[in-house]
């Protein structure tokens, strides 16, 4: 996975949607309304390609999205998976996930995630690793804990989308 990466807070109304979808297709299309429909932007945030090294740092540092430890491991990849085929990839947490998620978020700071930055496995994540790259993903993460504190205080669920 190298795409960019996009958190979304849902209605109920498209969380029930997508959760009853029959299809990948189905999925897919839901989404894309979702991405036409939004009336506020605050209801979404692009985290780049900074996702994956927040996930690696926020999880087990690697890109398992069962990986690492609840509620961190959450904030990117970790959820429920939806099936939206094999180009793209839907994790889905309820709003109680993402009350749990915006805590734990607001625990963090840039020095917890410079150590978890800098301390990727080279093997694993091939991603730059130097002052700059870690200003970006840090920059990044501020925003999503931002997104999610927001949906967290009107109670909304979330998916995060990346193209794989």
């Amino acid at each position: 996975m190298g795409q960019l990466g996009v958190h979304f807070a849902l209605t109920s109304e498209q969380a029930d949607a997508l959760l009853d979808a029959d299809s990948p297709d189905t999925v897919l299309a839901l989404i894309e309304e979702i991405e036409e429909g939004l009336d506020d932007e605050a209801d979404q945030v692009s985290c780049d390609k900074a996702w994956d090294a927040i996930h690696r740092c926020l999880s087990d540092g690697t890109l398992d999205p069962a990986g690492g430890t609840y509620p961190l491991s959450h904030a990117v990849l970790g959820g429920a998976r939806l099936d939206a085929g094999d180009d793209y990839f839907v994790s889905y947490l309820t709003a109680g996930q993402v009350d749990d998620v915006a805590r734990a978020l607001s625990l963090l700071d840039e020095q917890f995630l410079r150590e978890r930055f800098f301390d990727l496995d080279t093997d694993d994540y091939n991603g730059p690793r130097n002052a700059d790259d870690f200003d970006y993903t840090w920059s990044n993460l501020v925003d999503i804990r931002t997104f999610f504190t927001r949906a967290a205080r009107i109670a909304r669920p979330v998916i995060f989308t990346v193209d794989q």
